[in-house]
């Protein structure tokens, strides 16, 4: 899911569609209008999922995607190795997903979490 917005109503912190990867903003810098041309906008945005960072030059005036991204809270209901299978607590979906190694420690069967969603893909938080 994603809706559509303008390059000059975005703000640091704020999530932007780049590559069909959602990214979160990082920072913004907006160049002067010039003599016959619009004012630009550069973008440096760092992927939610893939930890890639992207630099995107656009017109102020631009329409972009933002994705909808859901932050989501999830019980834990087995282990296997690098996997963890969990239980969505609002509708009940079961889905596993891979354990990034800082938070393998905290990681334990029936302790509730939180992950973030969006554009089909989920992660811890």
């Amino acid at each position: 899911m994603k809706e559509q917005t303008e390059v000059g109503k975005l703000k640091e912190g704020k999530y932007l569609l780049v590559e069909d990867e959602p990214c979160k903003i990082l920072s913004i810098s907006i160049s002067k209008p010039g003599k016959h041309g619009a004012a630009k906008a550069r973008l440096d945005v760092m992927g939610i999922f893939d930890g890639v960072k992207r630099s995107i030059v656009q017109p102020v005036s631009a329409k972009v995607y933002a994705p909808i991204v859901e932050r989501k809270n999830a019980q834990i209901i087995s282990i296997a190795g690098t996997i963890a299978q969990l239980m969505d607590l609002a509708d009940f979906e079961n889905f596993e997903l891979a354990i990034p190694d800082e938070i393998s420690s905290k990681i334990e069967v029936g302790k509730e979490i939180t992950y973030i969603q969006s554009m089909d893909k989920r992660k811890f938080d």
